[in-house]
């Protein structure tokens, strides 16, 4: 049993103690390694796009066709990006697909994921602005991330995680555009 499984179960015990009711357990995570990550592979996210959001984000960036540098200097500033914005939904895509796939050794890129994913929990939901700081900003652009411990589902996450699938939500599945 690992100190994260311990340190889990604990917690859960506790706030179920406290709170009887309580049913849904989920973190409101930092990405400490996205941007660091995205400054390398840029090209190749924008390389996944076809050729009509290939377009579509050049316009946003004002470079057709864009390119790494254009697309990383448009997202400097994140959270001034519109909602509606083809730079923003970019950011939110390559998110997902950093903390939904990319894998090293047949473990999560991430330090963050690779502990919740470790002790059976699943990438639930990207947060917009949910770390606007200055150090949200140098990791992540200030996103964040909710990983859900489903109690009934640990070890099927546990599973998958083992074979190389990282358990995702049907909305981080989605953004992912494999």
């Amino acid at each position: 049993v690992s100190f994260g499984d311990s340190l889990i179960k604990h917690v859960v015990e506790t706030l179920t103690a406290e709170f009887p009711r309580l049913r849904t357990f989920a973190t409101l995570s930092p990405i400490p390694g996205f941007r660091a990550w995205l400054s390398k592979h840029a090209g190749a996210m924008l390389e996944r796009l076809d050729d009509k959001r290939r377009a579509e984000l050049g316009r946003a960036v004002g470079f057709e066709p864009p390119q790494a540098t254009h697309l990383l200097g448009a997202i400097d500033k994140a959270l001034e990006l519109d909602a509606k914005s083809p730079v923003r939904q970019m950011l939110l895509e390559c998110a997902a697909y950093y903390l939904g796939r990319e894998m090293q050794e047949g473990k999560p890129v991430d330090p963050v994921a690779r502990f919740h994913l470790g002790n059976g929990a699943r990438v639930e939901r990207l947060n917009w602005a949910g770390d606007p700081s200055s150090k949200g900003q140098k990791q992540s652009y200030g996103l964040m991330v909710n990983y859900l411990y489903d109690l009934k589902r640990i070890d099927k996450h546990r599973s998958l995680l083992a074979q190389g699938k990282v358990p995702v939500s049907g909305d981080i599945d989605s953004l992912c555009r494999d």
